[in-house]
């Protein structure tokens, strides 16, 4: 795992200038990448790469990046794994090449001159981002892997594209402009987290996962072609036989987990003791000759404690288990990290406890495999019955008299609602003005005419966002983009395509991504390996959906290695009290960040409604945890990043909108 970074520029570069810029932008990615660094600089040509790394695979020299292919067509920066670099190798000696060291980055080298970019990355399985130059064709390519585990973005004007694993390496070159995008922060208000292609600055966007990228020059101005080289389907087709659809997802989650043990580093896993983590978990220790070494994060407060789970399914895997306690204290003290750790507003909280797993696993291993993907695989998520049951219900009501209802709570905006409590009050209901909120947040759900508009409206926490960021014009994502919706699929089915097209790969791997890197550990995803969701969608929809329940699927496998009474139990989540909190050890904090007049002065709030729903919060009228959570998220990223000031000119004025790449 590594950081990368660089970029390409139209005309000469100075030299000494150009490297030292590179150094900077490599240096703020020294925590994923400790072990070396490097730079590779053609100022003729006007590219620039730079490399951070942290050494998994062939621990010599011999690995060291940006690295050169053998026939000096080829300069790569990587970061992540390729898991079948093995077979790729044996493939390729056969067609003429030779290899000097066993690094997988030498073998994806020789993978994109034998088949060309697109080609190799096809036949690669793994997790990745990279940029890489072709001398030949003065071409930068920057890509993805499929799911997106491995982050990279890019900012491009018309003579320069400056790119890197995360925004702090952009922020390092010097004519980067830090201009905080609104449409952006109206997506993250909405999500909290900013979808690909967005990010939270202007002009500057994230290749999306499973896409490559071509920059070409024609000696004026830089253009940009962008190629999907793989998109998932929830409509692959379908074997008739359950049967063997479970046998292939075994097969191929057995192979992707013993390619992805292998390291020349210690390598453990993650264990929540739920049933993708279990499984992982399993086919880990039946693969190996000595204890799994796993981590699991316990809390005082019972309703959030996973660990006494986790330690039963250890002890009957026998694995080298070791467990947290996490007291508030230690949940706390990270939350300052948080902003610098995660460098643009990110708002799972369970990013909290996801950083205190990272460091306890990092003390031990240099590896973690995980169980995510899973539930947007395998049709895990409790809220795909919850939604799909209520839709059932609400559409049976003609959709004019529901937009009616919708429009009479709506009579006024978000921030002046005071017509729909008066109701509550008149009745002698208490909290009125929370009711009021609630049933407005509520309503804006009725409007939906279809079940995909239906679930974008559900996942969003400021159904409303363009009323609390003035100027704002928000733009579309894949739960909101009809043209990015899959045909003819069933409710589910599409709830489970759009958290894979969005929700997996923007809050999901990103928490994880950040986490981990935070503390220079690797994190792998075995149930993301493409052979096993591609075997996951073969299998009928109702396969994965029996009695009621998701994951039937995992669950069967779990049962063959796990006794189900150590497993069958309700789904957790990865959370943290983050309302008490709010009211109690973090008020002054959040107070602080939320105060009226200082969101004013940094203009990119409305404050009122941010104001009503934090007083309702503190009193225990209403809970808005995650609402405003999102809200403290972008503050207190605006102060790490030294933004907390008034917009240069009036966003009221003009839309912020992002570059299209083309």
């Amino acid at each position: 795992m590594c950081g990368i970074a660089g970029f390409l520029e139209i005309g000469a570069l100075a030299p000494e200038e150009s490297r030292a810029e590179l150094r900077r932008m490599a240096s703020v990615l020294a925590h994923r990448g400790p072990d070396d660094e490097g730079i590779w600089l053609d100022a003729a040509a006007g590219i620039g790469l730079a490399h951070r790394r942290l050494s998994i695979l062939d621990l010599s020299p011999l690995g060291h990046q940006p690295m050169v292919s053998s026939s000096g067509r080829s300069v790569v920066s990587f970061n992540g794994e390729i898991y079948n670099h093995a077979e790729l190798r044996a493939e390729l000696i056969a067609c003429g090449h030779a290899f000097r060291g066993g690094s997988d980055t030498e073998v994806l080298l020789a993978a994109c001159e034998q088949w060309g970019v697109c080609g190799a990355l096809e036949r690669c399985r793994g997790m990745f981002a990279l940029s890489l130059w072709n001398t030949a064709d003065r071409t930068l390519y920057l890509a993805r892997d499929r799911f997106g585990e491995k982050p990279l973005y890019y900012a491009l004007e018309n003579r320069r594209l400056i790119f890197g694993s995360e925004l702090k390496a952009l922020r390092e070159h010097h004519a980067f402009r830090a201009e905080v995008s609104r449409d952006a922060l109206a997506l993250y208000l909405r999500r909290g987290y900013i979808p690909s292609p967005h990010s939270i600055y202007r002009g500057v966007r994230k290749v999306r996962p499973g896409c490559l990228i071509a920059v070409t020059s024609d000696g004026h101005t830089l253009s940009i072609r962008e190629q999907e080289y793989w998109r998932p389907s929830t409509i692959a087709a379908r074997t008739d036989a359950a049967g063997l659809g479970l046998e292939e997802v075994h097969r191929a989650l057995e192979e992707a987990i013993r390619l992805q043990m292998v390291a020349d580093v210690p390598v453990g896993a993650f264990l929540s003791g739920g049933i993708d983590s279990s499984l992982v978990v399993s086919l880990m220790q039946r693969a190996s000759a000595r204890p799994v070494k796993t981590f699991s994060i316990g809390f005082a407060e019972r309703e959030f404690d996973e660990a006494p789970h986790a330690r039963a399914i250890a002890r009957h895997l026998g694995t080298d288990h070791t467990e947290l306690t996490v007291t508030p204290r230690d949940a706390l003290a990270v939350i300052p990290h948080l902003a610098e750790v995660y460098d643009e507003p990110f708002a799972d909280p369970s990013q909290i406890p996801t950083m205190l797993l990272c460091r306890l696993a990092r003390r031990h291993v240099t590896v973690s495999l995980s169980g995510d993907g899973g539930d947007e695989l395998f049709g895990g998520y409790w809220r795909y019955f919850e939604v799909h049951q209520r839709w059932s219900r609400l559409r049976r009501v003609p959709r004019a008299l529901r937009r009616g209802a919708a429009q009479l709570i709506s009579l006024a905006p978000m921030g002046a609602l005071d017509l729909a409590g008066h109701p509550a009050r008149l009745v002698g209901v208490r909290n009125g003005r929370a009711i009021a909120d609630h049933l407005q947040r509520r309503a804006a759900q009725w409007r939906a005419g279809t079940l995909p508009e239906y679930y974008h409206l559900v996942g969003s926490f400021w159904p409303s966002p363009g009323e609390l960021v003035p100027g704002a014009h928000e733009p579309h994502d894949a739960a909101s983009r009809p043209e990015d919706w899959p045909a003819r699929a069933s409710d589910i089915a599409h709830m489970m395509y759009v958290d894979t097209r969005l929700y997996m790969p923007d809050d999901v791997l990103v928490k994880v991504d950040r986490a981990a890197m935070a503390v220079a550990l690797e994190t792998r995803v075995p149930l993301l390996d493409h052979r096993v969701a591609e075997a996951a969608w073969r299998i009928p929809l109702e396969v994965h959906l029996r009695d009621g329940r998701g994951k039937w699927v995992l669950r069967q496998l779990l049962e063959r290695y796990v006794p189900r009474t150590l497993f069958e139990r309700p789904k957790m989540g990865f959370g943290v009290p983050i309302g008490r909190w709010l009211r109690h050890e973090l008020a002054d904090w959040a107070g602080d960040l939320i105060a009226p007049a200082r969101l004013k002065r940094e203009g990119y709030f409305a404050p009122a409604l941010i104001e009503r729903c934090w007083r309702q919060h503190r009193a225990g009228a209403a809970n808005w945890p995650t609402q405003l959570w999102i809200v403290l998220m972008f503050q207190a990223w605006l102060e790490a990043s030294s933004q907390a000031r008034r917009p240069e000119s009036q966003a009221e004025s003009r839309p912020y909108t992002l570059r299209a790449a083309r």
